[in-house]
């Protein structure tokens, strides 16, 4: 699975995943917080990578983090643009991030990393840990798993992790875990866990 196909994949419903994600109401209040916790109240830029119709972004934005939102599907920029006139919102891609190195404080990767292949998650983390300052802070949500595994999601393949498995592989990445918040099925959602991690040193001292 390539990002091609998962941009063409989310493209063709993207009308719909606006419709049921598309606003801060359809957050749950606990992953809200969170997000709160670790990414308001920080100078510096944060960016919100993979940021669907744009609706976290603004949030933050309305708390007065200087944050940009950025995703590869045409469709969540435009409809995050003619929304939230007031924010940055820019086409890019994980692969493609166009930031300095250490130039950001803050990462939010909100379920932008489920359709990766697990052996390209480690060259992913490696980049957003690049581009983060120092004592900067990312934060990650993802679906929770007893082991590494793809499923059928609804809109293409993605991938189950085990949470100690994640925190691992942010800390090869030069990431410290510093929270973590988990969510067991209800019988309609998938079990859900959050991560939240500080930059500290890379990896060799690099």
């Amino acid at each position: 699975m390539n990002a091609e196909q998962v941009r063409q994949a989310y493209s063709s419903v993207a009308q719909l995943y606006i419709g049921l994600f598309g606003s801060r109401e359809q957050v749950h209040p606990d992953d809200l917080a969170f997000i709160e916790r670790h990414l308001a109240g920080h100078p510096g830029p944060v960016l919100d990578l993979g940021c669907g119709p744009g609706h976290i972004t603004a949030h933050l934005r309305s708390l007065g983090v200087d944050a940009a939102g950025v995703d590869m599907v045409p469709e969540f920029i435009d409809h995050a643009r003619a929304t939230h006139p007031d924010g940055r919102y820019r086409l890019g891609s994980i692969d493609a991030l166009d930031v300095a190195d250490g130039s950001l404080a803050g990462i939010l990767a909100w379920y932008s990393l489920i359709h990766l292949p697990p052996q390209d998650l480690d060259g992913v983390l490696a980049r957003l840990r690049r581009a983060a300052a120092p004592q900067a802070t990312v934060v990650v949500g993802f679906f929770d798993g007893d082991e590494v595994d793809a499923f059928d999601h609804k809109v293409v393949t993605a991938y189950r992790w085990p949470v100690d498995e994640f925190s691992a592989r942010l800390a090869r990445a030069g990431f410290t875990e510093v929270e973590r918040l988990q969510r067991s099925t209800d019988g309609t959602h998938r079990r859900h866990a959050v991560i939240a991690a500080t930059a500290t040193e890379r990896p060799n001292g690099r």
